[in-house]
């Protein structure tokens, strides 16, 4: 028997989760025939079979979570094994004191003074407290107890995190506790802007001309091996916001590419990444990414950047503001950048000439 394993899908993904299966135990596949589609925090992937042969046993159900080298299938002896197949790289009771009485020991549970006030701070009813404590008096942690079952009967039912958001909660960890991060702010006068500019184009080639200027963000760090590589493309993460959670599909090249170009190459990567149909050789190795969540709403943000990179970008709402302008205060329309960076390898210089680069380019007329 030989057995075929989760392989590596990129982007230090350590597991993924079982959407379908596309064979059985018994069916003969051949090299390449899809035999199950899994979840990871980009996209759904299919993983294709690396032999022809028949299935003797699969590992796993829809719904379970697979690490990567765990079992995925095992071929019958005599399967035609194809190495040249990759898939992408993708508190306790309370005691009666000695002394002492409770505080209504006539009717209905006893109740001392000190747990009566604890009852009132956490808004429980004493009637519905089922006491412990001897002699059907009603403890700290009774009380305590209560409160927790009221705030969890008032909640709604819990979910388990999967797919995007439970790699997307376990990226955003490891982030935090990696990356040492600082962020700055600035506003780009835009109001020369000729009417029905897009936006998301004068970022995109605004950002290719600040790696220009300043290449030190645009980079990956190695921490474990203290290297830094300066990246001489940019490749320019994108975030995209889907129902199922954070996609950041990357767009390649972006300083050599024409409006037109970057314009097609956005709005196919935005309509796969919303259909979670994007090829996952396209969700890996952006060099610098671009949250323009000024779409949604909101002016600045400290954003997390994902190692190996070093910095993101984010523009926030367009809006009218009071600025100076030709020596006087004129109403102008604005659009508010931030900028957060990895402070282990960029430094507070690096990062304001960078901004000054983003915003001057941002506020020429094209």
């Amino acid at each position: 028997m030989r057995q075929f394993t989760l392989p590596d899908l990129g982007e230090g993904l350590e597991e993924a989760e079982i959407v379908s299966w596309y064979v059985g135990e018994g069916d003969h596949v051949v090299t390449d025939q899809p035999l199950v589609s899994v979840e990871t925090d980009k996209a759904v992937v299919e993983i294709p079979s690396p032999s022809s042969g028949r299935i003797a046993r699969v590992f796993g159900a829809k719904g379970d979570i697979v690490k990567v080298g765990a079992p995925l299938v095992e071929f019958a002896e005599g399967a035609e094994r194809d190495t040249g197949t990759i898939v992408g790289e993708l508190g306790g009771g309370e005691h009666l004191p000695a002394s002492g009485t409770p505080s209504e020991p006539l009717t209905g549970p006893q109740v001392f003074p000190a747990v009566r006030a604890l009852a009132r701070k956490l808004d429980v009813d004493l009637e519905s407290v089922q006491p412990t404590g001897p002699g059907g008096t009603v403890t700290r942690a009774d009380v305590e107890r209560a409160a927790k079952m009221k705030i969890a009967s008032q909640a709604g039912s819990a979910e388990p995190l999967r797919g995007t958001r439970r790699a997307m909660a376990q990226r955003m960890a490891t982030a935090h506790a990696q990356v040492v991060p600082a962020t700055v702010t600035d506003e780009a006068d835009i109001d020369d802007w000729p009417t029905g500019e897009d936006v998301t184009i004068r970022l995109v080639r605004a950002i290719a001309a600040a790696c220009t200027a300043e290449p030190a963000l645009n980079a990956w760090y190695n921490p474990s091996a203290g290297e830094r590589r300066l990246m001489a493309r940019v490749d320019l993460g994108i975030a995209v916001d889907t129902e199922g959670g954070l996609i950041v599909p990357v767009l390649r090249n972006v300083a050599e590419r024409s409006v037109s170009d970057l314009r097609i190459g956005l709005d196919r990567l935005r309509a796969d990444a919303i259909a979670r149909s994007i090829p996952p050789d396209e969700l890996r190795g952006a060099t610098i990414t671009l949250s323009n969540f000024g779409m949604i709403g909101g002016r600045f943000a400290n954003l997390i950047v994902v190692p190996p990179q070093t910095a993101i970008i984010g523009a926030g709402r367009i809006s009218q503001r009071v600025v100076p302008h030709r020596g006087q205060p004129a109403v102008r329309r604005t659009l508010p950048l931030s900028l957060t960076f990895d402070h282990r390898v960029v430094t507070g210089g690096e990062a304001a000439r960078f901004m000054v680069a983003l915003k001057s380019d941002l506020e020429q007329i094209s």
